[in-house]
């Protein structure tokens, strides 16, 4: 009997950690990518939006490369189909939220470009459950929306549009990065970026020159490139087969809740009662939607071609 309990208590403990693992994940996922958004607002003065964005991902694409190495692995017509339009969308959704950074606050920004993965949330669920998460996350968008940008004026309507529009982007990455992690992993992640960058640097080229390239820009860029790109995507890319996509778009609603405690710890932003409140109902929508998913909803991996 001691023994069989033994058994079910570590199927109970590696199911646990299968649930919780790929959360984790992504949970390490955004935090980086905050901080990464923190160090990119320093370079817009010296090259621009445009110029942040293409050195960003053309460091993080050429380090990806050299250390998975994606060529020594074959990969599927499907495989190659799913990760172009991945690619694609993430380099059009990291220079349109660059954009909507240089007019917008970031934490507006953030709350915009997330209408991508919770439309994704909504459209993919299934149960009444889901549902009421799903609301929790709008209701603490609609307190965050609702508190204007810093001096309490209208949004910017081109930094708001160009929000939108990396939320698009962002809703075409979670289900087609879906669809390429699950063959190929975080080879898929290399590719996409890789393929980003070459989408999105010819832009940056001709906006700013090789003025990206300067000495004093590289380290910082460097650095955005690993916090912002090669590492986030690459944990998400893991991440992203292993959850489903109702609980992978509503957990990425700790979004604006940890730009929020980003802002506090390294630009000493106070934040209200209000916007406390805020991320009180994100963070609840986020641990209620991973505490209640099943098995069963989890993305199914299409047989390699």
């Amino acid at each position: 009997m001691p023994q069989k309990q033994g058994g079910v208590m570590s199927v109970a403990v590696r199911e646990f950690v299968a649930r919780v693992w790929p959360v984790a994940m992504l949970i390490v996922a955004m935090c980086s990518i905050q901080t990464g958004a923190s160090i990119a607002k320093t370079l817009f003065p010296v090259i621009g939006a445009t110029g942040t964005t293409s050195i960003r991902l053309i460091l993080a694409a050429g380090l990806l490369l050299i250390v998975m190495r994606p060529w020594r692995q074959r990969f599927s017509r499907r495989a190659w189909k799913s990760t172009m339009i991945y690619g694609v969308a993430l380099g059009v959704m990291n220079l349109l939220f660059y954009q909507a950074l240089q007019t917008v606050p970031l934490g507006i920004a953030v709350a915009l470009e997330f209408t991508g993965p919770l439309a994704v949330a909504v459209l993919s669920s299934r149960r009444w459950l889901d549902l009421l998460w799903v609301a929790f996350a709008v209701l603490g968008l609609a307190c965050l929306l609702l508190l204007g940008d810093e001096s309490n004026g209208a949004v910017d309507p081109y930094g708001a549009a160009c929000a939108l529009g990396a939320g698009v982007c962002w809703a075409l990455y979670i289900l087609f990065g879906q669809k390429a992690g699950s063959v190929n992993g975080a080879q898929s992640a290399t590719l996409g970026i890789t393929i980003a960058a070459v989408v999105i640097a010819p832009v940056g080229l001709i906006d700013v020159g090789p003025a990206i390239f300067a000495p004093e820009v590289l380290p910082l860029a460097f650095a955005v490139a690993v916090l912002s790109t090669a590492l986030p995507y690459t944990l998400e890319m893991v991440a992203l087969p292993r959850l489903p996509t109702q609980t992978f778009g509503t957990l990425m609603s700790l979004e604006p809740a940890i730009g929020a405690l980003s802002g506090l710890l390294f630009l000493s932003q106070l934040l209200s009662g209000l916007q406390w409140l805020a991320i009180g109902l994100i963070i609840v929508a986020s641990i209620g939607t991973t505490l209640t998913v099943r098995r069963r909803d989890t993305f199914e991996t299409p047989a390699p071609d």
